[in-house]
């Protein structure tokens, strides 16, 4: 037997039970699990709410996580737990299909792997795949706080940015960004509309090429004000609004290009791909994203606490 984290409720987080390790059926990998990550779409999924419907119950919650193969190989891998029936990457032992596992660099720090995961994933693909980042290009990163932002900002300098500019909502997320490479971190204000937030970039940023967008809203819209003529725009996102109050002479003057991101229109290979590169990054000490370490024995403490947004970054789940 060995243990999992069990949703049985949906609203409710899961708790820890012991289970019989899953036998792999034809094409598929055993993995022992080492840390699952605790995610925006696990929480989703196991609200009963998402637009994939609600689970069924009860599941073992987790679409990503990082592992050994029997030969002790570290892999990441991907599970599609709350959006199809099946279990997920909360548990000390799970069969995969080979296609959804990626090896890792055999010194990979995997807790940290699993942090990053598939937002890392998401950054360097839009920027890079969907967003055609260029050396020497300036970007601007919204959300800057969030595993996406956080990544985004590294991964512009590592892809060949020049300079990467921040913005957030909160302080210690600015400062973090700082760190992180940013050459500025523009606050956002609960007062801002799209006029003075643009004017506030426009006086550290100058014109940029490519906006990183996981908010919309109006830091969307104030961005595209500072994009020079031909800029892109990428959306992964919208939790700083489902709407924005775009105008079209901005759009048609600058021949702005909006366009929309997600790492469900990646195929197999090129996740892979972008994992590998994070995964790379990761393990030379170059990529980084603040988390939280938890023993999967705390599982419903956790829950509740990413759910509610008071953890210190990403938890991962280690076992």
């Amino acid at each position: 037997m060995t243990a999992a984290a069990v949703l049985r409720v949906c609203g409710r987080p899961p708790s820890i039970e012991e289970r019989r390790p899953p036998m792999p059926h034809s094409g598929e990998v055993p993995i022992r699990v080492a840390a699952a990550p605790i995610t925006p779409l696990d929480v989703l999924c196991a609200s009963g709410t998402s637009y994939f419907g609600p689970p069924a119950t009860p599941y073992v919650p987790g679409v990503q996580g990082v592992g050994r193969r029997d030969d002790g190989t570290p892999v990441w891998f991907a599970t599609s737990a709350g959006m199809r029936p099946g279990d997920g990457s909360m548990a000390a032992a799970v069969s995969i299909p080979y296609v959804d596992v990626v090896p890792l660099p055999a010194d990979a720090p995997l807790t940290l792997i699993a942090a990053l995961g598939l937002s890392a994933v998401a950054a360097h693909a839009a920027l890079t795949r969907t967003g055609g980042l260029a050396e020497g290009e300036v970007v601007l990163v919204l959300g800057a706080g969030g595993v996406v932002g956080q990544a985004a900002i590294q991964l512009a300098r590592l892809s060949g940015a020049s300079r990467v500019i921040a913005v957030s909502r909160s302080a210690p997320a600015r400062e973090r960004a700082l760190q992180l490479g940013a050459e500025h971190a523009v606050p956002l204000l609960p007062d801002d509309d799209a006029g003075t937030l643009a004017d506030r970039l426009r006086a550290v940023s100058g014109l940029v090429d490519l906006v990183l967008d996981p908010v919309f809203g109006v830091p969307a819209a104030a961005a595209l004000r500072v994009l020079r003529p031909g800029g892109r725009l990428v959306n992964l996102g919208s939790s700083a609004g489902a709407t924005a109050p775009l105008d079209s002479v901005t759009l048609r003057s600058g021949s702005l290009q909006i366009l929309g991101y997600t790492n469900n229109a990646l195929s197999v290979g090129e996740r892979a791909d972008s994992l590998g590169v994070v995964a790379t990054h990761a393990t030379a000490g170059n990529l980084t994203v603040a988390h939280e370490v938890v023993p999967i024995t705390d599982v419903a403490d956790a829950w509740q606490r990413q759910t509610a947004g008071t953890a210190d970054g990403r938890i991962v789940l280690a076992f």
